[in-house]
């Protein structure tokens, strides 16, 4: 089943790449170039349509232009998006969580549901974020590296917490399921949030950040956790990265645009 939506996926994708390449397609040359049926093909192009793709014409397809004018940016922000959109899935009535100085993990602040949920974060972006009804926010305090509190201060609190979930993002992944940080302290203090964890621990990484052999970036540190993780990432991520992430023993998860009226 899995097998057979990967299929699909990919097929819509090669559609709508021709449909951009072409600016607009006929029906029947979609069915000839693909080995499809006509009917096959509607139901593709129907759902590009809903997803705000393209426009559906009689006998074929155009690109919808505001959909063709989305820069590489505008998708990225999207996915990362999506990302904490999937993340606020997973939180429950009652849950302490940590969060930590992740945008993308901050991010699933606008989409938590569940009531009664107490915050601890050391992202000072969160000051003045506006949270859901039922979410209450902990500061830990500490020094300002950009957005992210680190220092005494942070790991003083943490210390004296313990949370239910934690969701923490990173700057790299690698293949054998090592996470990398741009700023050193930040692996002490996302190992010490791990650690005070009680039940399910979250990485949020797009696709930039998902790393092959060749690719991979400099940081400053990296780590390995000592306990099962889920890699929350998009439908972009090196497949190769992923399959051997998986095999490593980590659980990922990749969002879709299917989601993007959000």
């Amino acid at each position: 089943m899995k097998r057979d939506r990967i299929i699909v996926e990919r097929r819509r994708t090669e559609i709508l790449q021709k449909i951009r390449e072409q600016e607009s397609v006929k029906v029947e040359d979609l069915a000839e170039e693909f080995g499809l049926s006509a009917m096959t093909v509607r139901r593709d192009l129907q759902y590009l349509e809903d997803r705000g793709m393209v426009i559906r014409f009689y006998g074929g397809a155009m690109v919808n232009p505001a959909y063709q004018c989305m820069t590489p940016e505008d998708e990225l922000r999207l996915y990362r998006r999506l990302l904490g959109r999937y993340a606020a899935t997973k939180v429950c009535d009652g849950d302490t969580i940590f969060i930590n100085g992740s945008q993308s993990a901050l991010g699933m602040l606008d989409y938590i549901t569940a009531q009664n949920v107490r915050v601890v974060t050391n992202n000072g972006k969160v000051v003045g974020k506006n949270c859901p009804n039922g979410v209450t926010v902990t500061v830990t305090g500490g020094e300002l590296r950009e957005h992210v509190m680190v220092g005494e201060n942070v790991m003083r609190c943490l210390l004296n917490e313990t949370a239910d979930k934690t969701f923490v993002g990173c700057a790299g992944v690698s293949p054998i399921g090592e996470f990398s940080y741009e700023i050193p302290m930040e692996i002490g203090i996302n190992e010490t949030m791990i650690a005070r964890t009680t039940k399910d621990v979250y990485i949020l990484a797009d696709h930039t950040k998902i790393l092959d052999l060749e690719k991979q970036r400099p940081h400053y540190g990296s780590c390995s956790y000592d306990r099962r993780v889920t890699l929350i990432t998009d439908e972009k991520a090196d497949a190769k990265t992923v399959k051997s992430l998986r095999e490593s023993g980590v659980e990922v998860f990749q969002v879709g645009l299917d989601d993007i009226n959000i």
